[in-house]
């Protein structure tokens, strides 16, 4: 069975829209970088290379050099789905990463997106 279109969507493509939606609310390309490099263990030259490569999501998941143990501890809406009931693992970790920006443009506090106790 083929996987959805956003598999093979590049990071490239989607992340600039992150950017965009964190700026708009007064938030930072380093905040989105901070979010995004807790998920999935990418270094910012790592994250650099990936957007250069255009490498696309399923290939960006896969190769993330340490997925964040504590990502299961992400919960709540996005896209009208729970993040903690999406069954597919890629979809899953795209929704993570959806819905930790969504909370970087909403103002949460770090400690607070990044699971910190």
């Amino acid at each position: 069975m083929a996987g959805h279109r956003i598999f093979t969507t590049s990071f490239a493509s989607i992340y600039p829209h992150y950017v965009a939606k964190a700026e708009r609310k007064g938030h930072t390309r380093a905040e989105v970088h901070q979010v995004i490099t807790w998920l999935t263990g990418y270094d910012d030259a790592g994250l650099e290379r990936v957007l250069a490569d255009e490498t696309d999501l399923e290939t960006f998941f896969a190769q993330a050099p340490a997925m964040n143990p504590d990502a299961s501890l992400i919960t709540g809406v996005i896209c009208g789905l729970r993040v903690e009931e999406v069954e597919d693992p890629l979809m899953q970790q795209i929704r993570w990463m959806d819905k930790l920006v969504d909370e970087v443009a909403r103002g949460k506090k770090m400690t607070s997106i990044l699971r910190t106790p």
